[in-house]
């Protein structure tokens, strides 16, 4: 509202209100927020950490709607993502797809540990095939 001109008091009594009637639920939207982002884009803890961070949503907030996926739903999105992934990469060496999906799943979010297990678990079950 300030880069529209509108008076610092002015913002604040409005936006005021709107929280006071629930227009405005920073805790409702940090948890649509992860929900969607994280079964529909299949982000990881950090990458969703990161996103509403940079919506201005106050640390409490995020940890809180972060700490509503699990380990095993972050497992399952890895090898969800890893596994569409692999698909596009079948005429590479196994030491290049390793390399990208590690990189591929760092950049969504998921952890070095996550990511590198993961990968060589979806790389090596296509090796035994």
């Amino acid at each position: 509202m300030a880069r529209r001109g509108v008076p610092e008091g002015a913002a604040a009594a409005v936006l005021d209100r709107f929280e006071d009637v629930g227009l405005i639920d920073d805790d409702a939207f940090a948890a649509a927020w992860v929900t969607t982002r994280h079964a529909g884009r299949g982000l990881g803890r950090r990458a969703l950490e990161g996103e509403l961070r940079r919506r201005g949503v106050d640390e409490q907030t995020v940890r809180e709607a972060v700490s509503t996926i699990t380990a095993e739903d972050e497992e399952i999105a890895a090898r969800a993502l890893a596994e569409r992934r692999l698909r596009t990469m079948q005429g590479l060496p196994p030491q290049t797809q390793l390399r990208r999906l590690v990189a591929m799943l760092a950049r969504k979010g998921f952890g070095h540990g996550l990511a590198l297990s993961t990968a060589r678990e979806v790389v090596g079950s296509t090796q035994s095939d």
